[in-house]
């Protein structure tokens, strides 16, 4: 990461140089361009992150002959929140700058959405479903 923050912190000399010789008019401008180079940086990283889970998740799943029952797990919760939370920043960018205020409530009430999901996955009693018995009779209920 250390050349990462060596390259973003170029970037940002770079921009502060580049508003030092345009002057202020240029401003917003350049700061729209670092914070896009910033966003793709973390867009990036969470992608990769993304990856690497889901390709260990595939392994485990394939390595296992029996279907991955959910955890409640410390880690994978904090990990999903943690994710959840970084693509909210870019999403309500986009959504908050393409339709304003509805935008940015369509983008939080897909996030929120996603996380009930993952909860109500995780936790079926949370919303007073049962845990599924994994005897094959799915109707019941």
């Amino acid at each position: 990461m250390d050349a990462h923050d060596a390259d973003l912190k170029k970037d940002l000399d770079a921009t502060l140089r580049t508003r030092r010789g345009l002057g202020e008019e240029y401003e917003s401008a350049l700061v729209d361009s670092f914070l896009e180079k910033v966003d793709q940086r973390i867009d990036s990283a969470v992608d990769r992150r993304v990856r690497r889970q889901l390709a260990e998740q595939q392994m485990t799943a394939a390595r296992d002959s029996r279907s991955p029952t959910p955890t409640d797990s410390f880690g994978e919760r904090f990990g999903f929140g943690i994710v959840s939370l970084v693509l909210a920043i870019p999403l309500s960018a986009i959504g908050g700058g393409v339709a304003h205020l509805p935008g940015m409530l369509v983008a939080w009430a897909g996030i929120v959405g996603v996380n009930v999901v993952q909860a109500a996955r995780i936790n079926p009693a949370l919303f007073g479903r049962r845990p599924r018995t994994g005897r094959g009779d799915a109707w019941e209920d």
